[in-house]
């Protein structure tokens, strides 16, 4: 469903002629930054066109290397600790707020629903590295609507909220994903990469492709790190399917976390008879998709209705980042097999095994949520 049957209920007033909109300078798509992985030597395209007279380009700190250079090849691979498993876990509260200060003797890890020693522990705040992963297409954003209102408002607000130390980079996407800025600390360059936000190009939105391309790059980048997906959660034009993207995301280990948008925009919509039943189930499949992929990475997805939830939400990201508890474990399957395996993650009471109970302030019983990733992908036997 395109956004403009919603426009006419949020549209400011603002025109804007046909030839101003040529004059505007949207993400340039030729750029040597894109996420699209090098084509292979021997295309015949590639021999027919002549050298390039330009300086170097500078090479992305996510691009992976190819094979014989001191990168990865495609496909799982893992280090020399790969009998380690590595699980960060976040304990909130009813409200969202992270639960400092639990034992280590207080976590059980099933898994495939056997017990595992933890011989690793950590806590504490830590520098994170994230990926702002942005939808930006003329089928949502188009220029001054309340979807590009509302994605500009989310990225320039979580922007605002990072620490000096913080490294982050943005990738923007449509019928294909550019690296808009590389990981960087300099909030000059994410504020001029933001800036290339306001004309889109294409209205196709493949979120599938974007989101697994930037994960499988970042899966090898140690410490605290995620993805901040910004978008409708709508897919059009992937390679690659649902169950491939839940997969590959799954295996990357690096969390996602979701703010789905034109939440408000919908309601109106809906309210006044201007969504049929196809568009709806639409939008509801696109937060599903969401729910799905924060759940079984251990990160969270926020529907937000107004711009006032934004500030809290940002809270939440941060201290999910900041303060997850960091386990490790040797697995006591030890089968090179390359199957998915299920990870769970209590709390318990270690004398007697029932579930922690945790209290407030008050001395009332308190609810709490553990957020972890669903699981991880064995190496196989011939890596």
């Amino acid at each position: 469903m395109r956004l403009c049957r919603l426009l006419p209920l949020v549209l400011a007033g603002v025109l804007v002629t046909a030839g101003y909109l040529g004059a505007q300078a949207g993400p340039k798509k030729e750029s040597g930054d894109t996420v699209a992985r090098p084509k292979k030597k021997g295309d015949t395209k590639d021999a027919e066109k002549p050298p390039e007279t330009e300086g170097a380009k500078i090479p992305s700190r996510i691009q992976k290397k190819a094979p014989g250079e001191g990168g990865k090849a495609d496909g799982p691979t893992f280090r020399s600790d790969n009998l380690t498993v590595t699980v960060d876990v976040g304990v909130l509260d009813n409200r969202g707020r992270f639960i400092p200060n639990i034992p280590a003797g207080n976590f059980r890890i099933l898994e495939d629903g056997v017990p595992q020693k933890t011989n690793g522990f950590s806590t504490g705040e830590a520098p994170i590295t994230i990926a702002m992963v942005i939808e930006f297409s003329n089928q949502f954003q188009s220029y001054w609507s309340y979807g590009w209102q509302e994605t500009l408002q989310a990225c320039y607000g979580f922007l605002s909220t990072l620490k000096p130390e913080d490294t982050v980079a943005v990738v923007a996407f449509d019928l294909r994903s550019e690296i808009l800025s590389d990981f960087s600390t300099n909030r000059q360059d994410t504020q001029e990469a933001l800036a290339r936000l306001r004309i889109p190009g294409f209205s196709e939105s493949n979120m599938y492709d974007a989101l697994t391309d930037v994960a499988d790059r970042m899966s090898d980048i140690e410490g605290r790190k995620a993805i901040l997906y910004i978008g409708t959660g709508m897919d059009t034009f992937s390679k690659i399917t649902f169950d491939q993207t839940r997969r590959k995301l799954q295996t990357s280990s690096v969390p996602v976390y979701a703010l789905g948008i034109l939440q408000a925009i919908r309601e109106m919509a809906d309210a006044r008879g201007m969504m049929g039943p196809i568009q709806r189930l639409d939008f509801l499949q696109a937060d599903n998709q969401l729910r799905t992929f924060t759940k079984e990475t251990g990160g969270q997805a926020w529907f937000p209705r107004f711009f006032g939830e934004y500030g809290n939400i940002f809270r939440q990201v941060n201290e999910a980042l900041r303060n997850t508890y960091s386990l490790a474990y040797q697995p006591t399957n030890v089968a090179r097999d390359g199957k998915f395996r299920k990870l769970k993650v209590d709390l318990i009471n270690p004398q007697t095994g029932e579930p922690l109970r945790i209290i407030d302030e008050k001395g009332k019983p308190m609810k709490y949520t553990v957020v972890a990733k669903t699981g991880y992908t064995a190496p196989r036997e011939v890596e």
